[in-house]
């Protein structure tokens, strides 16, 4: 760096002589200050007379490069007489040494001038001009960077005036630094020129010309030091180094310099550098590292010798502001894309190739979604195809608690359908609150309320298309049809029992659906065609099971019963041609319902049958030839029977009865005493054959097989009570299939309540013919139906179940019934079951009353209901009357 110091002794870089103490200068941006190598005190590069040299006075000895603060030296030091190879110069030329620092940019003591001689380039060029020459040191009229006697060289001749880059006093060195005695400059302290003070004469022009003035010129002559050199410099025989770009060299006045030892009168003015007399401009920060590096190269002896490279130290770099690299920038940005790119290229890759079928599956998870096709349930229908049970177009409404979700929403919504639906709004409230996203309102709505629904426009209300099950007859054959549930699966009845036939099978299809979860139009997929259910024709004639249900109703009503069933049977085929209970199930509000009037009591409910059965041990008498229909009894109204005294329906007196009258009358003595002549076993087994202890075979849901113990059982009175009906337990329908087989003239066919199927086609198939059983003989049958038709006639207990015109055979039933709520018998149950005509069978008929209020006798309850169900059946079926008179049959011993 250049610090404050002398650049050596007089007025160049070095000079010979003892040179005074510089005035302080600022650093330069050269670089650091050099000290130079010894000097003569009298200028000519030899020791002085003291014999040793010194460091701070020119004496030319060398010395260490120190930067000592407020002394002077720019860091080199000048060896006295030693030329550029290093040997002692031989014309007293002095080296690059000067005791005193030369000043910076600021004259010193009077001040000379700085880098120019007085006279300009014709006297000598170099740092210093002696006394008649220029340059660095002048010599006399010599040029070079050092100037021996008429050599240029950077040193001058003896107390020559010289001036260089700073001026001082005779002798003295100057430079940018002060003196080994003065102080540095502060560096804030600006200078206006490089080697004149401010108030110096104009400086001459190129060729001699006189150039303008100076700014800042001193009136003595004097300049002051502004700056670096920028004239051109030489090194030996090279030639002058272009000046730096920067301010313009400005010429020395042409009076006598500070020292007072201005250059000769006679010595050629040195030209101004380039852009001499114009105003310089701002410094050229290249110009100090190629400043340094001239000063690093050693002059030379003055004799043509080169100077010696000798290295300084490292100079400061400038202060450059360094702008970024755009290619560097550009690479940068251009990786960074990539790197993005790739990424996003990557990723491209996952989607759409290596996993591209795993988010294809999701997706079509979340977009599609398997939707039902249901299949169209098939209908039920009586033996003439008329529909009981039929499936209607339908509706389903849901909502999604997730679009309806503002309280006003909600409650606008729920009011809209419970108005419309006849629910509750409660009810639609909570589906609201049970969130998710479906929730059903009403699985089968009719299509015209559901389009008013729909044309509300409500968010989050939708329909799917539904069937709905519709009974036209309402309660008709309720309990026998069954109804279905919400998924349109048969829960009880014929519903149950042919619910795989009905219901078909349902198909399936995919459709793609929204955001919301509407389907998008045009995008179903059908998997599975569905397949309409088949149909059910059953042997009941709607007719009749009308005819029959009204009466029992009736009659349940009319004497406060619990409950009543009625059965009607064709005599010849078995079929079922009315199956009605008291009270009836309402199909169209099932749910209103209490549960167990949900069972079809014809076949579920198990009662003692009473004298209706004492059919069979008349039969199981008659078939073993125990007795005959004018077998004579002494009965009286009561009989011991182990532990207990059973009696007759009302007391009476004995009488003799045949076993017709027996029959006719319902004695129950007169039974026992006919069934203690058959015995137990064969009234077990005649029990049997009739279908007694087992299920009647219709394959209606609930069907019940009765009680009958086994005769082993069977207790002391068991024995007994059994005869008339107590004891055992048989449904409605069995002890009609009883009274079909003695019809049918002692043949047993199974009961049948469905005709056939209709499948999907269309195609009917019939149900299979039913079984036939041979219970008792041809003859057998008559007998006891000739026994029946006495108890219709005016003298039996059936008198209220005669119709005019037909013959009717039947018989009466009375018998206690037990209860589970009481733990007992408690009550009766009353029954009719009869035939007609009596001598062509075509119709059975049974009515039975359970727990009648206001009578209980079968006679009196349940033949009322007979006749009317009879008589209408009978009409319905087109049976005529046979027209013949009943036989004659003896009711008592001598009649």
């Amino acid at each position: 760096m250049r610090d404050a110091g002398g650049r050596g002794p007089g007025p160049g870089r070095g000079g010979s002589g003892g040179g005074s103490a510089g005035t302080p200068g600022r650093r330069g941006p050269g670089g650091p200050s050099r000290t130079g190598r010894p000097s003569g005190q009298d200028g000519t590069g030899r020791p002085g007379p003291q014999g040793r040299p010194s460091r701070q006075d020119g004496s030319g000895e060398p010395g260490r490069p120190r930067r000592p603060e407020g002394q002077g030296g720019d860091g080199r030091q000048q060896g006295s007489g030693r030329d550029g190879t290093g040997r002692p110069r031989q014309d007293g030329a002095g080296g690059r040494s000067g005791g005193t620092a030369r000043p910076g940019r600021q004259a010193a003591q009077g001040g000379g001038s700085g880098r120019q001689s007085a006279s300009g380039k014709q006297g000598g060029s170099g740092k210093q001009g002696g006394a008649g020459g220029s340059g660095k040191q002048g010599g006399s009229g010599a040029q070079g960077k050092q100037g021996g006697s008429g050599a240029p060289g950077r040193q001058g001749g003896s107390k020559g005036s010289s001036q260089g880059r700073g001026a001082g006093s005779p002798g003295s060195s100057q430079g940018r630094s002060a003196g080994s005695q003065g102080t540095g400059r502060p560096r804030q302290e600006r200078t206006t020129g490089r080697g004149g003070s401010q108030d110096g004469p104009a400086r001459p022009g190129r060729g001699g010309q006189p150039g303008r003035p100076r700014q800042g010129a001193s009136q003595d002559g004097s300049t002051r030091n502004t700056g670096r050199p920028t004239g051109p410099r030489t090194t030996g025989s090279r030639a002058e180094a272009p000046p730096p770009r920067g301010r313009p060299r400005q010429a020395p006045a042409s009076g006598p310099s500070s020292t007072g030892r201005g250059a000769p009168q006679g010595s050629p003015a040195r030209p101004p550098g380039r852009g001499s007399g114009a105003p310089r401009g701002p410094r050229n920060p290249w110009h100090a590292p190629f400043a340094q590096m001239l000063r690093e190269v050693r002059p030379g002896t003055g004799t043509g010798e080169p100077g010696r490279f000798r290295p300084g130290p490292p100079s400061r770099p400038p202060a450059v502001l360094r702008l970024g690299n755009p290619g560097r920038r550009i690479s940068i940005g251009l990786i960074g894309m990539t790197f993005v790119l790739s990424i996003f290229a990557g990723r491209l890759i996952q989607l759409q190739g290596l996993d591209s079928k795993v988010y294809a599956a999701k997706a079509a998870e979340q977009r599609i979604r398997p939707e039902k096709l249901p299949a169209r349930r098939g209908a039920i229908t009586d033996v003439n195809g008329h529909e009981l049970a039929l499936t209607l177009e339908a509706r389903e409404i849901f909502v999604d608690p997730g679009v309806v979700t503002t309280p006003q929403q909600r409650d606008r919504v729920a009011t809209a359908l419970a108005t419309e639906l006849g629910v509750p709004k409660e009810q639609i409230m909570a589906k609201f609150a049970a969130g998710g996203r479906y929730q059903q309102v009403a699985a089968a709505v009719d299509p015209v309320i559901a389009q008013r629904i729909m044309d509300r426009d409500f968010k989050g209300v939708g329909s799917k298309h539904r069937y709905r099950r519709d009974y036209p007859g309402g309660n008709l054959a309720g309990t026998l049809l069954g109804f279905v549930g919400a998924d349109g699966s048969g829960l009880s009845g014929l519903e149950s029992t042919y619910n795989k036939l009905l219901a078909g099978r349902d198909g399936e299809q995919l459709v793609e659906t929204g955001i919301e979860g509407q389907r998008i139009p045009m995008t179903g997929n059908t998997l599975q065609t569905p397949v309409n259910g088949g149909s059910v024709r059953l042997t009941v004639n709607r007719d009749i099971q009308w005819a029959t249900q009204k009466a029992i109703t009736d009659q349940v009503k009319a004497v406060g019963a619990r409950t009543g069933s009625a059965i009607v049977l064709d005599v010849q085929s078995g079929h079922v041609l009315a199956m009605a209970n008291a009270p009836e199930l309402d199909l169209k509000n099932w749910q209103k319902t209490a549960p167990e009037d949900w069972v079809n009591r014809s076949v579920t409910d198990v009662f003692e049958p009473g004298s209706t059965n004492k059919v069979i041990t008349a039969a199981a008498a008659l078939e073993s030839g125990a007795v005959s229909p004018d077998s004579v009894f002494s009965v009286r109204d009561n009989i011991r029977c182990a532990d207990q005294v059973l009696r007759d329906s009302h007391p009476h007196p004995v009488e003799r009865l045949t076993f017709s009258g027996v029959v006719a009358t319902s004695s129950n003595v007169g039974t026992i005493l006919a069934a203690q002549k058959v015995g137990d076993q064969k009234l077990y087994e005649m029990l049997q054959r009739f279908g007694f202890g087992a299920k009647p075979g219709t394959g209606l849901p609930g069907e019940e097989a009765g009680l009958l113990p086994d005769w082993r059982k069977w207790s002391g009175s068991q024995r007994c009570t059994v005869a008339y009906g107590q004891g055992v337990s048989v449904t409605a329908l069995q002890t009609a299939s009883v009274y079909q087989t003695i019809a049918n003239g002692g043949v047993r066919v199974t009961p049948q309540i469905v005709a056939g199927t209709t499948d999907g086609e269309g195609d009917f198939t019939p149900s299979a013919p039913a079984a036939r059983t041979r219970v008792i003989g041809q003859d057998t049958a008559t007998q006891i139906s000739n026994m029946l038709e006495a108890a219709v006639s005016a003298e039996g207990t059936g008198n209220l179940a005669a119709i005019d015109g037909y013959r009717v055979a039947g018989k009466t039933g009375t018998a206690m019934r037990y209860d589970a709520r009481c733990q007992g018998y408690c009550g009766y149950t009353a029954t009719f079951v009869g035939f007609a005509p009596a001598d062509k069978p075509r119709l059975v008929v049974l009515a039975v009353v359970q727990d009648p209020h206001r009578g209980y006798y079968g006679g009196e309850i349940a033949a009322p209901v007979f006749k009317k169900v009879m008589t209408f059946a009978l009409k319905s079926k087109k049976i005529p009357p046979t027209g013949t008179r009943p036989p004659a049959v003896r009711i008592r011993a001598g009649e």
